[in-house]
């Protein structure tokens, strides 16, 4: 078997066939003589000058040794530096969501503070609600059947405990306790007194101890007779929703709106627990000289 041809031959002839190229394209060109006759003997083809390299086949037909080729090789990131990578992202998002809890809490403090500015009223007194029957019986203290004003409305099983509550002590009103009561739809102008006893409720409309003062939030109870010592609430069930209810302290007025209505039993004394809201709850017996329950009236500052 012959040997190969090798690259330098290879490019030898590729060489020599762009030669001719070149020689058959001078001759069509003109540049080289070309015999006429065809008789005579074609005298051998003179050695063509050198010519300069060829601008575009230079580099492949004179580079005598391959170009090396370079290559950018870029490290192959490993398990640690993935990891790395890794821990950095998990940082980056626990800072992130750090910053965003002390963004957040902060917004938080300022709206608590905000409402607790806005929302800063006197807190109403715990209701004192020591009896087990609603004020505003008609009934006197002398009565038969012990000590308490209304001792036919009180259950049996409870006597004992009315009979053991200490004595009231007087209440002196202040400043900001509620003196004077205007009802304009059923006609009602009146004093307010402390206590809402047998006593205090021969001078005027009692205002049952602990509960609320004119325009505090909690529930302010007042209480008066409807069929003895002026009849103060004898309309009271005449009330409608919309209806107005003015409490003053001293000089200053406080708007209420009547917004409820309801006939409980006297033992019902849930009607004078606190309340979140300011509020005035109105009590007075019922039915009209029968005075077995209570109309409660309940209005709410506007």
């Amino acid at each position: 078997m012959g040997k190969e041809p090798g690259i330098e031959d290879l490019e030898r002839a590729l060489a020599l066939k762009r030669r001719e190229i070149r020689l058959k394209r001078w001759i069509q060109e003109g540049r080289l003589p070309v015999e006429s006759s065809p008789s005579a003997p074609t005298p051998a083809a003179p050695e063509p000058p050198s010519l300069p390299p060829d601008p575009i086949y230079h580099s492949e037909v004179e580079w005598g040794e391959r170009r090396p080729r370079f290559r950018i090789r870029f490290p192959r990131p490993s398990w640690s530096a993935w990891r790395d990578r890794l821990l950095l992202a998990i940082e980056v998002a626990a800072v992130a969501g750090a910053v965003a809890l002390l963004l957040f809490s902060w917004q938080t403090m300022r709206g608590m503070q905000s409402e607790a500015v806005a929302a800063r009223i006197t807190p109403s007194p715990t209701p004192l609600i020591q009896a087990v029957v609603l004020p505003g019986g008609h009934r006197p203290p002398t009565a038969p059947g012990g000590p308490a004003p209304n001792p036919d409305e009180i259950p049996e099983h409870l006597r004992a405990l009315v009979a053991a509550l200490p004595t009231p002590v007087p209440i002196t009103p202040g400043p900001r306790s509620p003196s004077r009561i205007v009802i304009p739809a059923i006609g009602v102008d009146a004093p307010i007194v402390p206590g809402t006893d047998w006593e205090a409720l021969k001078k005027g409309v009692g205002h049952h101890p602990g509960t609320a003062n004119p325009g505090e939030r909690g529930n302010m109870v007042l209480a008066a007779h409807n069929d003895i010592y002026g009849e103060i609430f004898r309309d009271l069930e005449k009330l409608r929703p919309g209806d107005e209810i003015w409490v003053y302290a001293g000089n200053q007025a406080y708007r209420y709106v009547v917004v409820q209505k309801q006939i409980v039993l006297p033992t019902q004394v849930e009607v004078m627990a606190p309340t979140r809201d300011p509020v005035v709850t109105l009590i007075t017996c019922y039915p009209y000289l029968v005075d077995t329950h209570r109309l409660v009236v309940v209005g709410e500052l506007r």
